[in-house]
């Protein structure tokens, strides 16, 4: 399986960065790399995961202020080393950096596995909380 480890927006190849968030179908992002870039860059912390070939396999990012909040933004898997354990691995590091931080928020989407995959790292959906929270989200 391939290594986690905190990297900086710099120390990742544009070109892998594109051709995995390609690989993935997240098209929304590799429409404006400039933009990408710098969601990469303005990140609190990035962690990346490369094969044995030095291919990127995996990355998963965060938005934090680092002592109350911390937002779980994208976490990527190549399809071909999805179910390896990678992405267990890749939040497990990222969050290991925010263990004393209360909040550790995350908004994904409703694809068959997503529930089970974040229901096992410890995550709970927002309307499941017991005493009940809201969450709302606004898209432009």
């Amino acid at each position: 399986m391939s290594r986690c480890q905190f990297v900086t927006a710099a120390q990742l190849e544009s070109a892998q960065v594109l051709d995995l968030y390609d690989a993935v179908g997240w098209t929304a992002y590799t429409r404006d790399p400039v933009a990408l870039h710098e969601a990469l860059a303005g990140s609190h912390r990035l962690v990346a995961a490369h094969g044995p070939d030095g291919r990127l396999d995996g990355l998963a990012r965060s938005i934090s202020d680092g002592a109350t909040i911390v937002y779980l933004q994208d976490i990527l898997v190549r399809p071909a080393t999805q179910r390896t354990g990678l992405g267990r691995a890749l939040v497990q590091t990222l969050l290991s950096a925010y263990d004393e931080v209360r909040q550790q928020v995350l908004i994904t989407d409703t694809e068959p596995g997503q529930r089970a995959f974040y229901e096992a790292l410890g995550f709970t959906e927002a309307h499941d909380m017991d005493p009940g929270i809201r969450a709302f989200v606004r898209f432009r």
